[in-house]
């Protein structure tokens, strides 16, 4: 559901760069110290990771002529906290927009606040969390992600299709767009939710010590040896981004196909010279636009698509792992200036 620069105004691009910025910076200023133990940093830094290759797979949605991808605001909530998964999954749409010209650049803010904000700020502690409070079993794994990953993506639907309505794009009127992109985002949902409770309740079988700290906000205690599960996501970051992104569906993802429904067209045109600007910065700094060479052409090559999901995969995972790392050392210096000294 990555929005291009197209679908929104000056006005409505620069404020959701600024409620974005705002739920980022809120994010870190309620983090705790436990929050982000050494453990955890690890843990966010392979999971932003993981999203970023699954984000890479498209997966067709019958009947319809669309497909979908993961979101994995909701997988990373629950793996780390919603408030680490805002800022993984912000590293994620940063180095997509920035590296591989997916989303617009002047939309960053809006792909932010809908994909991140709205799913690990909202969604996860009032949907996903109660269901797994009492008990953490498979089948409540199992229904809190898929309530809490539909919901989620209405949501986030919706304030598309409000950001493009107060943008005046008139190419899109808001009953038709809406009817459009909520049942397709449904189907969507319920297969990124199902997805989503697979990988939960494996790494709830191997490991559940991650999941209940993160329910419990208390770190992972250091006998509990966590190696093995991130060399086997490790793995499957480099397996998927590497070898099943060269077989994705080749139907426009939901949001691109409600509006080809509704406009006629994907490729709708803007006149605002900000918005055409922050579009040429972006060409200029993606060094593989639709993730390949940019040498390629429009055909691409099956190499370049491996490179760059490996790539894409390694970049999240420093960026992440790193913001990660500086938050936990700062929070924890804060911690210990805080505490009173006896005299």
């Amino acid at each position: 559901m990555h929005m291009s620069d197209a679908l929104l105004s000056p006005a409505v691009g620069v404020s959701m760069y600024a409620v974005s910025a705002a739920a980022c910076a809120y994010a870190v200023k309620k983090i705790k110290s436990d929050d982000l133990c050494e453990k955890k940093v690890s843990v966010m830094g392979v999971m932003g990771a993981f999203v970023f290759a699954a984000q890479m797979i498209n997966f067709t949605i019958p009947a319809t002529g669309s497909s979908g991808h993961i979101g994995g605001g909701i997988l990373l909530a629950a793996m780390i906290g919603g408030l680490p998964a805002l800022l993984s999954i912000s590293a994620v749409l940063i180095i997509q927009c920035l590296f591989f010209a997916d989303g617009g650049l002047f939309a960053l803010g809006c792909n932010i606040f809908n994909m991140g904000a709205v799913p690990c700020l909202i969604v996860y502690p009032i949907i996903f969390k109660p269901f797994i409070k009492k008990s953490m079993t498979a089948g409540k794994i199992t229904a809190a992600s898929i309530a809490a990953v539909v919901i989620g993506l209405q949501l986030s639907a919706f304030c598309v299709v409000l950001e493009t309505q107060l943008s005046g794009v008139t190419a899109l009127p808001f009953s038709t767009f809406l009817l459009l992109m909520q049942p397709i985002h449904l189907a969507i949902g319920i297969a990124e939710g199902i997805i989503t409770s697979a990988i939960l309740c494996f790494v709830c079988k191997m490991r559940p010590e991650i999941m209940e700290s993160t329910q419990s906000k208390t770190v992972i205690q250091d006998g509990v040896p966590i190696k093995r599960i991130l060399v086997i996501l490790a793995i499957t970051v480099i397996f998927t981004g590497g070898v099943l992104s060269l077989f994705v569906s080749s139907y426009p993802d939901g949001l691109e196909w409600a509006v080809e429904k509704t406009a006629g067209t994907t490729e709708l045109e803007t006149t605002s010279p900000i918005v055409e600007k922050a579009a040429r910065v972006q060409s200029a700094v993606a060094v593989m636009p639709d993730y390949d060479f940019k040498s390629d052409g429009e055909e691409g090559s099956k190499i370049g698509t491996s490179i760059a999901g490996i790539a894409g995969g390694a970049l999240t995972f420093l960026l992440a792992g790193v913001a990660a790392f500086v938050i936990s050392v700062v929070k924890k210096r804060h911690k210990r200036e805080s505490v009173p000294t006896n005299a």
